[in-house]
């Protein structure tokens, strides 16, 4: 047994412990005592104040009642109204998932039901809110993990012996360095290696989904980088230029944690699979397959926000609110017990929107601050409320005409944005009622941000509480699934608003009805998000009149005659957030490190920041290591 185990052990009663065992961080005594289990006498309580580490009891398995008869005994406890729908058992660990439509009425006042199930069936339940609308993508993530309960016990157990094993160890001589492996003077393949002379820690790895080639993913092969040593990969947020080469690290052996929200890893699961489809369909041959995101699936430790926890012997990890997507994160870093203190934004939205709170400023402590620009320059100045006016002008003309107006989005944030916008306004009857199509994927991600209400904004998750208020819900979104469908929405007559995957247009249905409605001069093409040079938006919406493709390997050439408008609204901060939010971040950084966009954009926000308040600042280029302590 490890040092910490034996030495938690001896505070506790004699004879009370019949096993200890981790879970990632978290230790977790077990005891066949039902007495002790019932009543600790606050002994737990009393480890936990001096170890100053998450410690939970629960009954040694051999105590747990059948599944079966747990189940209908947990039925009589729990009211009908809860909508409980499932019961997963999890022998190993002594647990069960309860789903249901409400959570709160089956953990009761003050986890006085949960209490009672512990109590008369020796199992420790945990809820999970079953989605308004039904994912077939969350129901196979749940599945990975239960049906593979075993492995998943050992690996957090082995992902604890990592933390611990050291844990009485002799310090070794300290500092941190940061190397850039990709997003750095760019937007794509975020790629960060953090070192210590205890750990490695990958922060992000995504692809650059506008390039080809050598320049589409991260430089895996600097000299630093050595798969075998990787400690621990944490993820800020789901989008691909961020999360879409995780799968590939498995491929190649990774077997470690990974570390991210319950959002972040259902919608980068989602993504990563739809990126193999899109590949595929394209005749590309994928560079992982749907085996590997099961992998990566497996291997996720799921934090809540504010949740502190050991990754390595030396780091502890904070997730706080980013506000740029559904579970998007800032990821704080304290280093060697106080050395040194990280945080890097990852995307960041430091203004409330429609769908989330404004990013996080408060940290208990903070040395070095790493923040993106994609929006950084000085230009970059956006003005919202105007930017959604343009947006309702565009559609309103457009339907007047009978046209259709397609808006290319991302698979999470700005496609949330519009359909809450929208619903709205046509609630409130400031535009024309007219269907509005939500292609394949986005339902799925629409999904999720139903099943994680507590990571969207005040209004919005009383709405999602109130099914008959919940936006996502209305009558006006239709879904689509398959290549009849497009067609169907293509052929119809009349208007209707799509959106649809990519938002920079690199493959995807956007393509698709681009190629549809691209020559019809009464349709509207809005860009809302970020478009990289040489990707098909950029070309289109710097005003290319003539696109060439190839079809079955003919070349096709067409003619852009519907009208292509640019709304710049993001669920990225623009300047004036950006230097905002590092005025009121507090404690106040000593060093900022300016990366995530084009070397101009970084530049200027760098000179800037450091002309405003006197903070040492720098913009790395990609290769670049940084010496933080």
């Amino acid at each position: 047994m490890p040092d910490i185990l034996k030495e938690i052990t001896k505070v506790l009663p004699e004879g009370k412990v019949d096993d200890a065992a981790f879970e990632g961080a978290n230790i977790v005594i077990y005891t066949k005592d039902v007495d002790y289990f019932n009543d600790n006498k606050g002994t737990i309580r009393d480890a936990v104040r001096e170890f100053k580490k998450r410690i939970e009891l629960r009954p040694h398995p051999s105590l747990c009642m059948e599944p079966e008869k747990a189940e209908k005994q947990i039925k009589k406890i729990i009211p009908d109204e809860a909508g409980a729908t499932e019961f997963i058992f999890d022998p190993p660990r002594s647990q069960v998932v309860i789903h249901a439509e409400k959570p709160g009425l089956v953990i009761g006042k003050q986890g006085e039901l949960l209490r009672e199930i512990a109590l008369k069936t020796f199992w420790v339940a945990h809820v999970k809110r079953v989605p308004p609308i039904r994912s077939k993508l969350i129901e196979s993530i749940r599945s990975v993990l239960y049906e593979n309960a075993d492995y998943r016990k050992k690996f957090l157990d082995k992902t604890g012996h990592r933390i611990y094993d050291g844990w009485l160890r002799e310090k070794k001589h300290e500092w941190i360095r940061l190397s850039c492996l990709g997003a750095s003077r760019q937007v794509g393949r975020t790629c960060f290696l953090l070192q210590t002379p205890e750990s490695r820690i990958i922060i992000d790895c995504g692809i650059d989904p506008s390039e080809e080639g050598t320049e589409t993913y991260p430089y895996l092969d600097a000299p630093e980088f050595n798969i075998s040593e990787i400690d621990a990969v944490v993820v800020t947020h789901s989008h691909l230029d961020h999360s879409g080469l995780i799968p590939y690290l498995f491929k190649f052996g990774y077997k470690g944690p990974v570390y991210c929200t319950s959002p972040t890893r259902d919608v980068m699961a989602l993504l990563q699979l739809d990126m193999i489809k899109i590949q595929r369909a394209e005749g590309k041959e994928p560079i992982y397959t749907s085996d590997e995101v099961r992998q990566m699936v497996l291997h996720t430790i799921c934090l809540d926000y504010d949740e502190v926890s050991d990754i390595t012997p030396d780091v502890r990890l904070t997730l706080y609110n980013a506000g740029h997507i559904l579970g998007s994160s800032i990821v704080h870093f304290n280093i060697g017990n106080g050395l040194h203190n990280f945080a890097y934004t990852g995307d960041l939205k430091y203004g409330r929107t429609n769908v989330l709170e404004p990013g996080n400023t408060q940290f208990p402590r903070i040395e070095t601050l790493m923040i993106e620009s994609t929006y950084g320059g000085k230009e970059n100045v956006m003005a919202e409320q105007e930017a959604d006016d343009y947006m309702v002008n565009v559609v309103q003309e457009t339907f007047k005409r009978g046209g259709k107006v397609l808006m290319p989005v991302l698979g999470s944030g700005r496609a949330q944005e519009v359909m809450v916008i929208v619903e709205r306004l046509m609630r409130e009857e400031k535009i024309p009622q007219a269907p509005i199509y939500i292609d394949g994927m986005l339902w799925d991600i629409s999904a999720i941000h139903t099943a994680y209400p507590e990571y969207l904004n005040h209004n919005l998750r009383q709405q999602i509480f109130h099914k008959e208020n919940n936006p996502f819900l209305s009558p006006i979104f239709k879904q689509i699934g398959s290549q009849k469908e497009r067609k169907a929405v293509m052929l119809e007559e009349g208007p209707c608003l799509i959106l649809a995957t990519s938002g920079m247009m690199t493959g995807g249905p956007s393509v698709e009805y681009f190629k549809g409605f691209a020559e019809g001069s009464k349709h509207s093409l809005i860009f809302t998000c970020y478009q990289p040079p040489g990707s098909l938006g950029y070309r289109v919406r710097s005003g290319e009149k003539e696109i060439m493709f190839h079809e079955n390997g003919r070349p096709q050439l067409l003619q852009v005659k519907m009208d292509v408008h640019k709304v710049e609204i993001t669920n990225h901060s623009d300047r004036r957030q950006l230097m905002n939010y590092v005025k009121r971040c507090n404690p106040q950084p000593r060093k900022v490190i300016v990366v995530h966009g084009e070397s101009s954009r970084c530049l200027d926000l760098a000179s800037s920041i450091h002309k405003a308040y006197r903070i040492e600042t720098i913009a790395p280029k990609n290769l670049e290591v940084i010496r933080l302590k």
